[in-house]
């Protein structure tokens, strides 16, 4: 800075010096004045460099006392106007002896000491479809100390909240990110004599918060009662150290430090470099493990075939039984060679939809193998024998609480929570971009897989339903009666996933429902119009009509026949022959199939079916297997428009009811409209002695659709102000919601 002055300082004299050279007789003064600034003007320059110069120096030197300043900021706590980072502690036990239970209330009166407000939570009266979105949001630090029961399972008052739990975490519907701002810390008791059960409940709930987008703020830890493996002596003495990190965890997070455990480290972010890449290994030996029970959806038994199967994971998509080509033959050799040779016999279906054999081989295959059993079981599947399932629908969990029904209730009079959901066949002859199961199901065109009988089908079923319903007991909000109600099965929908016509017994089956007075709904995908023709009658038949054009189902359905079209057509013909209830199901895909007005029409007067439910697709999620975005999902007002267009170009049709909790609408023949009333709704009593009658006279008595009709009611109609809700029940809207939940 000084060299700059003396550099400045010499040009100014000499420049001064030069210019008295030029100096001549006086002026006026204006142009004096103009002289004489001009001759000055390198003070002038001097001047502005120097202001300038102190200017920047100042700058630098506030923002650096700018910093400084908030470095104390963040380390001072002391200041009484500081924002609150946490303003309550939520403590959740599942407790069976009471160690749990416990440990919460000592944690509570530690926390108390802190001068935070603490609660303690029996986690069998917290309600978490109601309530833990909201601790995403409110500040708190929620606690889970669970403990784990007999077999690795949760303990009586922890069953509910696991159960939803783990159903939430692999569930679309709720999203990735359902609890997003939550943060939580996780203590598991348990005994490590038990070996394959050890902590399995603390590791499986801190596992499935964290899938939900929660934020971990300490690694989980691990209370042992074996006292010769428990790191400190004993659970107790494990729980002290524990909660002393918790503490100081907490501390830290009511200070505002905003860096929380990324799960690398048990003692929150705050251990030594040797310490933590200890338990760095740890923690990744643990997450491989995990990852590969989560992610293997495949098995292989030759090192060859485990190639082939890893490109299929690193392309992220799942196996289909039809992708698998040489791979599934070198499978099946491995497999014959492991087990032996059986003296079983391949079926597919005949043409009159019976069991036809059509070779003798050493083995038969089971429809659902290891991996694929696994992936199921992940996603909530209740499995029977080799290739049927059962699964809990949302709208019985709904309805069993007072929330609800289904369409179906709306349109034809269902008891959604009497509704068993279920399939013979979980193989499909589509691969549907809106698929729900996102093709972990098998696919193929004909039954070549072992095959089980429809009793042993039917009995598991019910028995798993009801063990499913069973787990509602005492569940906060269920109403008894209906809990009660729902134990007796009184509706069955064969539309869970795949293709339950393709069933060789599909008929015997079906018989098997009606003679335990179940109804019978059955949904087919439209490719298999023999067995359409040749199927007993069914309360209502379901046709899939996703798409009105062969460019757009081949687009949409991605069938696996060749012939598609024609089996399409076929199954509309064939379903038009049908004299009971007969149904089009329409699913709207925006930007794929909502422009086909004339298409659909002439579709419908093709198969000349009772009703037509016009339904926006729900979207699963992202997938591999499918494109589909939340941008192909319409609104329930462009669903409703473009059904009003299509009822107005189909004389003999109206828009009878609507259902706007699932985005549906309901379009029916005019014959069920009555003295200007509509009668949509199924007398189910009615059907049932239909059915016998016609048994009993081996066919010859038959029956039509308008002989078992019953009232609809005012509230279910278009243009009701409830919109399809039952006003019986109180509707429910899920806060914090991510994705889209229409649907059923």
């Amino acid at each position: 800075m000084r060299s700059f002055f003396v550099v400045i300082t010499l040009c100014i004299s000499r420049v001064s010096a030069s210019d008295t050279k030029f100096s001549q007789d006086a002026l006026s003064p204006g142009e004096s004045y103009l002289k004489s600034v001009w001759h000055n003007r390198l003070y002038l320059y001097s001047a502005a460099a120097l202001v300038f110069g102190i200017w920047f120096s100042l700058k630098v030197a506030l923002n650096k006392l700018s910093k400084d300043s908030k470095a104390v900021k963040i380390d001072d706590s002391s200041d009484g106007d500081t924002v609150a980072h946490v303003s309550a502690v939520k403590i959740f036990y599942g407790s069976q002896t009471g160690t749990a239970k416990g440990f919460a209330e000592e944690l509570s009166e530690e926390v108390k000491t802190m001068g935070l407000p603490a609660e303690v939570i029996d986690i069998k009266d917290y309600d978490p479809d109601d309530q833990l979105a909201d601790e995403c949001t409110n500040k708190s630090v929620c606690v889970f100390l669970v403990a784990t029961y007999t077999d690795g399972e949760p303990t009586e008052n922890a069953e509910w909240f696991c159960k939803w739990l783990e159903e939430a975490s692999t569930d679309f519907r709720y999203g990735k990110t359902y609890l997003k701002g939550l943060r939580y810390a996780v203590f598991g008791l348990g005994n490590s004599v038990y070996v394959g059960h050890f902590n399995t409940v603390g590791t499986n709930v801190d596992k499935w918060l964290w899938m939900l987008s929660g934020v971990r703020i300490m690694t989980r830890a691990e209370g042992d009662c074996n006292v010769v493996k428990s790191r400190n002596g004993s659970v107790q003495a494990d729980f002290l150290a524990w909660k002393v990190k918790f503490l100081l965890r907490l501390q830290a997070l009511v200070k505002g430090e905003k860096k929380s455990c990324s799960g690398n480290c048990r003692t929150g972010g705050s251990c030594t470099n040797n310490e933590q890449k200890e338990e760095e290994q740890e923690e990744e030996k643990e997450e491989e493990k995990d990852n590969s029970s989560e992610e293997d959806l495949v098995e292989s038994s030759s090192d060859e075939e485990s190639s082939g199967l890893q490109d299929e994971k690193n392309a992220g998509s799942v196996v289909d039984m039809e992708d698998l080509g040489n791979i599934m033959s070198s499978a099946k050799r491995a497999k014959s060679k492991e087990e032996g040779r059986g003296d079983g016999q391949l079926v597919k279906l005949s043409k009159v939809n019976g069991v036809k054999k059509v070779e003798d081989e050493g083995e038969r295959r089971e429809m659902i193998t290891p991996a694929l059993r696994k992936a199921l079981t992940k996603q909530g599947y209740k499995l029977i024998g080799s290739h049927s399932g059962v699964k809990l629908c949302r709208w019985t969990k709904s309805m069993l609480r007072g929330r609800g029904g289904c369409y179906k209730h709306t349109f034809y009079g269902i008891e959604s929570h009497r509704c068993m959901e279920t399939t013979p066949s979980l193989a499909c002859a589509n691969k549907c971009v809106f698929c729900w199961r996102h093709h972990t199901n098998p696919v193929g065109t004909e039954w070549r897989w072992k095959m089980d009988p429809a009793e042993k089908i039917l009995q598991e079923a019910m028995e798993k339903h009801q063990g499913m319903i069973r787990q509602f007991r005492g569940v906060p909000g269920v109403k008894p009666e209906r809990y009660e109600e729902g134990l007796a099965v009184k509706h069955c929908a064969l539309s869970l996933v795949g293709e339950p016509i393709m069933y060789p017994e599909i008929n015997v089956f079906i018989r098997l429902l009606h003679s335990h007075r179940i109804s019978s709904f059955l949904v087919t995908n439209a490719q298999f119009p023999q067995e359409i023709r040749s199927l007993v009658p069914v309360t209502q038949l379901y046709v899939s009509v996703d798409a009105s054009t062969k460019d757009s189902l081949k687009k949409i359905d991605r069938p696996l026949f060749k012939d598609f079209w024609p089996r399409f057509l076929g199954s509309l013909r064939a379903l038009g022959e049908k004299r009971q209830r007969t149904v089009y199901r329409l699913t709207l895909v925006k930007a794929w199939n909502v422009e086909e007005m004339q298409s659909y029409s002439e579709l419908i007067a093709l198969g000349q079916p009772d009703f037509i439910e016009v339904k926006g697709v729900t979207y699963c999620g992202e997938s591999a297997a499918s494109s589909l975005t939340m941008a192909n999902v319409p609104w329930h007002q462009e669903v409703v428009a473009f059904v009003q267009q299509l009822a107005d170009m189909l004389p003999q049709y109206e828009i009878a009811c609507e259902h706007e909790h699932s985005n549906c609408l309901l379009i029916a023949h005019t014959k069920f409209k009555v003295d200007g009333e509509w009668w949509t709704w199924i007398d189910y009593e009615r059907f049932q002695e239909l059915v016998q009658v016609q048994g009993e006279s081996g066919g010859q008595r038959g029956f039509s659709a308008l002989d078992y009709m019953a009232k609809t009611p005012g509230w279910a109609q278009f243009g009701a102000s409830e919109q399809g809700f039952d006003p019986v029940d109180t509707r429910f809207q899920r806060r914090h919601k991510t994705k889209d939940i229409s649907g059923c």
